[in-house]
């Protein structure tokens, strides 16, 4: 708008309003101004006919372009939040179907409409900013933009919790069949592992009757078979025996993607565990499952139950164990095939229905020898000097060294009491630097098969990793059993949208990374007298190239506008 003035005889002034438009005379080299339309004297507009034309002129904007017209000069920065995480963990969350297996199945039932939008933004909250509950409803409000919910309060989000647990078999589902491309496979390889979470109390949960899956029942019902609370000693895999725990499983493709997650009491043997995952893997109706799980199911009985149903495994077995089967299949001569990943591998026959692959990694095997060789060191630190102590004083020494295994191993005492370094032990122990023993079921994978699966184990270690270092799902804040066992979901949830993340960018795009780079994309929320509008900052480079790396679009420049009354 282009004001001038004039003064008349009488010393009044005039002023004119015309709407004027500067162009560059790129000839001349200076801007001129171009006048569109002239309204007139001030004191003299038809206000109503600018209003008119405003409103007219606003219909060929977009919602908050208008907004932000006729409020120029009187918008007011509320606030700026990170949008880009909870962009790119929703468009992930969609893209596996989860939003439409929730609204699917709240078909038809009383039920908060926002649960579905509710759920996604606990997961979004524990992949970015992992808190209690209470505090993940001050984030949703006020350090997030989620996408259909501005706020909740703490009872809805644990009502969300309460139904997630009745969904989760159909949410895995869909993860799973989104995330595995079957058409061309003919064995399905599924890594298996369990942890342990411990809990800061001294109080076990009081035992109550449960079936073979951990589930609470009726002490009158059928399935029921052993009394046990939920949170109760066991062997704990933090080394917090002292402490009530639940163990955890989960389930992890080929490709570090977790399909699904488990949980169940701190006492539970490997057999149950094993049992009920294979009955819910099943339900699947994939073809052929070889399972692949380290030296903790190695037991025959465990072995048994993983081959019900015409399944498979690779499992790792212990090289100290000082079995038959180990020390025939080290004993085997025969000659390393170099395979990838810096991996050497053979198969020893000894005359076993199962496989059995010796594998040998030499970077492994030097680490190893450097670990032997600081551990014989400190122990002879240890020993140094003790035959002038009387037997008693030595039985001591020997004795503290009970929770130090790895220099118990290298230990020998004389048969006169004497503590001494086992040369033999040294010299066997060498022999296993960087191997490891491998056993398998099927007898269509190769050797090499055998060894880089069961190498992939890791990425369920490093599963575990992550949930309890980047999901924080310790410590837990629940104390009833339903929402401990919705909280471990919560959390493979937001590991599974991370994985899927990772795995979709590619190297170097690792999730510490990306979350970084895309938190600093932020939504920018402005008011005036004519409404608020809330839009996004210009990606970077830098976000635009994670975005194109995971197949996506960057967010709408307006996302969200809410007209004055």
């Amino acid at each position: 708008m282009k004001a001038s003035s004039r003064k008349t005889k009488d010393g009044q002034v005039i002023r004119y309003l015309q709407l004027a438009h500067n162009e560059w005379d790129a000839a001349a080299g200076v801007s001129r101004t171009k006048i569109l339309h002239s309204f007139g004297r001030e004191d003299e507009i038809d206000r109503d006919g600018v209003k008119r034309l405003v409103a007219a002129l606003s219909r060929l904007l977009d919602p908050a372009g208008a907004l932000a017209a006729t409020s120029a000069g009187e918008l007011t920065l509320a606030s700026s939040r990170p949008v880009g995480g909870t962009y790119v963990l929703d468009q992930l969350w969609r893209r596996l179907g989860l939003d439409a297996v929730i609204r699917r199945q709240l078909t038809g039932r009383k039920l908060d409409p926002r649960v579905e939008r509710v759920l996604f933004a606990l997961v979004a909250n524990r992949a970015l900013a992992a808190s209690s509950k209470l505090a993940a409803t001050g984030w949703i409000a006020d350090d997030a933009h989620i996408d259909g919910l501005d706020e909740i309060d703490e009872q809805s989000c644990y009502r969300a919790m309460d139904y997630l647990l009745t969904i989760e078999p159909e949410m895995a589902k869909a993860a799973y069949f989104q995330v595995t491309d079957l058409l061309n496979l003919e064995v399905d390889l599924l890594f298996f592992d369990t942890t342990s979470t411990y809990f800061e109390t001294g109080e076990e949960d009081e035992p109550v009757p449960r079936d073979s899956g951990g589930h609470r029942v009726e002490a009158d019902d059928k399935a029921a078979v052993k009394d046990t609370g939920f949170r109760t000693h066991g062997k704990s895999k933090d080394s917090r025996d002292d402490l009530p725990q639940v163990v955890i499983g989960m389930a992890v493709t080929r490709n570090g993607i977790p399909v699904r997650v488990w949980s169940w009491p701190g006492s539970t043997a490997d057999t149950d565990l094993i049992r009920q995952v294979r009955r819910d893997i099943r339900e699947w109706t994939l073809s052929r499952v070889i399972w692949v799980a380290d030296r903790g199911f190695t037991s025959q009985k465990n072995r048994r139950a993983l081959m019900q149903g015409g399944g498979g495994y690779i499992i790792g077995e212990k090289l100290r164990s000082g079995s038959a089967e180990v020390k025939a299949a080290l004993s085997r001569q025969g000659r390393y095939a170099a395979v990838r990943d810096n991996m050497q591998v053979k198969e020893v026959n000894i005359g076993t229905d199962d496989r059995f692959v010796l594998c040998f990694n030499p970077a492994q095997a030097g680490r190893d020898a450097i670990i032997r060789a600081r551990l014989v060191v400190q122990l002879e630190e240890v020993i140094n000097d003790t035959d002038k102590l009387t037997a008693v004083e030595r039985a001591r020494i020997e004795g503290s060294l009970g929770n130090k295994p790895g220099l118990k191993r290298f230990l020998r005492t004389t048969p006169g009491g004497l503590l001494r370094i086992d040369k033999a032990k040294i010299k066997a122990e060498a022999n296993l630097d960087g191997k490891y023993l491998l056993r398998c079921s099927d007898p269509g994978l190769s050797a090499e098969d055998i060894a880089l699966g069961y190498k992939q184990l890791l990425e369920v270690e490093r599963g575990w990793r992550d949930m309890k270092q980047i999901l924080d799902l310790r410590p837990v804040y629940h104390r009833r059993e339903d929402r401990i066992r919705a909280h471990i979901l919560l959390c493979w949830l937001a590991l599974l949208l991370i994985r899927v993340a990772e795995v979709a960018a590619g190297d170097p795009w690792t999730w510490n990374r990306i979350r970084t780079e895309l938190q600093r994309l932020h939504a920018v929320t402005c008011t005036g007298p004519a409404g608020t509008f809330r839009q996004t900052t210009e990606p970077s480079k830098s976000q635009r190239d994670v975005l194109a790396a995971l197949g996506l679009d960057p967010p709408k420049k307006i996302i969200q506008i809410t007209p004055a009354p």
